[in-house]
């Protein structure tokens, strides 16, 4: 029967051509051959030169058995008006061979799951996104005395490493630099060591879902320091977990300094940290400065520690949505004090949960000092904070917020100072360090909701006209399409889809697989119409159910000028500039290729020539769209912070990122 299916789905890769009846028919009688025997039957209908193209040279354009060749016909189907073929969608499709299609699509339609049993050939020859083993294995508890640099590693695990070490050091420089799927795990590491010094220090820089496991990490360890520099910077859905590090220390030092700055969509977990420590200080440093969408939770943090303490200075600055919960905080800690300073100052819509906060402590101090400054209103939830706790003072300085619950808060031993509770956006007050203004209105703005460019009015989109223009590039890892005949057939669930390609749950690519399907399975907003498409057919088919067979899809040609100031060539208005309505499709992190896609009404998509300032040469062909009514959209986005207006009082325009498409009614 594999025969069959094979062969069934080679003749389905060259339908409609007058081929396939004569494939199908062979396909049939194929279930009582092998396969080579068919191969042998088209080299005599064919001829050697053809056959050789299907196991040999599958890439080129007058094999009809290939991923590209099918799409063309399904598009030559769909859009049968000569519009040119989407060279954007074209170039994302899988290498795929015809042969290894064929396979793959016999095994997905015989059982999906059987795919699994062939992942780390399906992933390299389709160009998968697939979480990696750990490759690397560094398991050394027999020295003792270590001092080690770990340059260029990635992808490694580090069990009882150091375990018992006396003095020494280890360094982690540039480690898992810009590496996509980056799978780290720090087990039983300097576990009893003595005076053991480490430092991550460029670590996993620029990445793509960088997950790291710190799991019983320098465990009844005495002495010795640590420090997180310029970790994870720069990267994009980093997810961190420290678990049951420090735990039974003594007098170990950590410090998180320049620590997920400017990263996207990250979480952090600091589970069972520090743990019964005796005197083991921690500081959070320049901790997710510019980051967008940052997670950090605090579980069991410094739980029945002595003498702890911890100082969180410029946490969360100039965030967007930084959310943080601080549950059995410092719960029975003796003697520990906690210092908030800068807290998530200059974010936006940033969510602090503090429940169980330094319960049954006695003689800590906690100290608020500009506090939530936030650049839109916050949310602070205190519920358990400081409760039974003796001697517990509890400070606030410059506390700004407009949505706190007090619940079963200490009556005692608190003091507030400057503590604003309004109705109305509270004042920035003086930040830390000088903030960015926005281009069009001059006044302080979120780094992540202006970025120079993002956003601009339509008359500035005109020849001559010199703007800065954001960072387009596509943050996304590398990915294909998959051939319908494969993606089609594999369930769209969480369960299934982390089974299949051996995605583990507590890892970034796990949770992101998650937000992908709940984002997909989000009821449509008003007036959108929406769909998750999994393969190029997919796309093809929603663009043209919503627009017609006249189609032509557009993008940004190159990421050329990003992040700096562009000169505006010609530029011409897709339809002569009318009133339109597009398909907008952005990429979704997913193993393949997902594409969220969505209808945009009352548009104008613009063409332009990009120019360099200096020279005035064109270095870019730039799409942007222009959106015309924006009155449901939020009075907190981004357009309106940098352009200064509000909902449904002026257009919104925005340039089409890299790895991003809009669709339209061809001219």
């Amino acid at each position: 029967m594999e025969c069959y299916y094979q062969l069934r789905s080679l003749a389905l890769l060259i339908s409609p051509s007058p081929w396939f009846q004569i494939i199908s028919v062979m396909a049939a009688i194929a279930t009582a051959v092998c396969f080579s025997s068919f191969l042998l039957s088209l080299f005599l209908l064919f001829g050697h030169r053809q056959i050789h193209a299907v196991s040999a040279d599958a890439s080129t354009a007058a094999n009809p058995f290939t991923v590209r060749a099918a799409l063309i016909r399904y598009w030559n189907r769909k859009v049968p008006t000569n519009r040119p073929q989407p060279a954007f969608i074209l170039d994302k499709l899988s290498p795929l061979s015809a042969l290894d299609s064929a396979t793959y699509s016999s095994l997905a339609a015989a059982d999906p799951a059987a795919l699994s049993s062939r992942l780390s050939d399906l992933c390299a020859a389709a160009r998968l996104l697939c979480n990696p083993e750990d490759t690397n294995t560094y398991s050394d508890a027999a020295r003792k005395d270590d001092s080690s640099a770990f340059g260029s590693y990635q992808n490694s695990n580090f069990s009882d490493y150091g375990s018992g070490a006396k003095g020494g050091s280890n360094g982690f420089s540039h480690y898992s630099d810009d590496l996509n799927v980056a799978v780290d795990s720090f087990r039983r590491y300097s576990r009893g060591s003595i005076g053991h010094n480490d430092s991550f220090a460029s670590y996993a820089e620029g990445g793509n879902v960088v997950t790291a496991n710190f799991t019983s990490y320098a465990s009844s360890s005495a002495g010795g320091a640590g420090g997180f520099d310029s970790y994870d910077h720069e990267a994009n859905v980093p997810d961190l977990k420290f678990s049951n590090y420090d735990a039974d220390a003594t007098a170990r030092k950590r410090s998180f300094s320049s620590y997920s700055d400017a990263a996207n969509a990250g979480d952090q977990s600091f589970t069972g940290y520090g743990k019964r420590g005796a005197d083991v200080p921690t500081t959070f440093k320049g901790y997710a400065t510019d980051s967008n969408v940052l997670g950090s939770s605090f579980d069991g943090y410094g739980e029945s520690a002595s003498g702890a303490n911890d100082s969180f200075a410029s946490y969360g600055f100039n965030g967007n949505v930084p959310v943080n919960n601080f549950r059995s905080y410092g719960e029975g800690g003796k003697s520990g004090s906690e210092s908030f300073a800068s807290y998530r100052d200059q974010s936006n819509t940033g969510d602090d949960s503090f429940s169980s906060y330094a319960k049954g402590g006695n003689a800590a101090s906690a100290e608020f000092t500009n506090y939530g400054n936030s650049f839109n209103p916050g949310t602070d939830s205190f519920k358990g904070y400081a409760e039974g706790s003796g001697k517990h003072k509890v400070t606030f300085k410059g506390y700004d917020s407009d949505n706190t619950t007090f619940k079963a808060y200490a009556r005692s031993g608190i003091d507030f100072k400057t503590y604003r509770n309004s109705s109305v956006n509270p004042s920035l007050g003086a930040p830390a360090a000088a903030p960015l203004l926005s281009l069009h209105t001059g006044k302080p703005a979120n780094r992540w909701l202006v970025e120079p460019g993002k956003f601009f009015r339509e008359r500035e989109l005109r020849r001559g006209s010199v703007l800065p223009m954001p960072d387009i590039r596509d943050k996304m890892p590398p990915r294909s399409f998959l051939p319908r005949s494969i993606s089609g057939r594999i369930p769209f669930s969480v369960a299934d889809v982390r089974r299949i390609f051996g995605i583990r749950e507590d890892t970034a690519l796990g949770k992101a697989v998650g937000d992908t399907v709940a984002e997909c399975e989000r009821a449509p907003s008003r007036g959108e119409t929406k769909r998750c498409a999994t393969s190029a057919e997919d796309v093809i088919d929603f663009a043209v159910s919503v627009l017609g067979s006249d189609v032509v899809a557009r993008s940004t040609a190159s990421t050329a000028g990003s992040k700096g100031d562009i000169l505006i060539g010609k530029v011409s208005g897709v339809n002569g500039g009318k009133v339109t309505r597009s398909v907008s499709c952005h990429q979704s992190l997913f193993p393949y290729l997902v594409y969220y896609c969505h209808s945009v009404p009352k548009v104008r998509i613009y063409e332009a020539e990009i120019l360099a300032v200096d020279s005035k040469e064109k270095i870019n062909n730039g799409v942007a769209i222009c959106h015309l009514d924006t009155s449901a959209w939020s009075p907190s986005h981004g357009a309106f912070v940098a352009l200064g207006s509000k909902p449904g009082l002026i257009e919104a325009c925005h340039w089409i990122f890299e790895g991003d498409m809009t669709w339209t009614v061809a001219d």
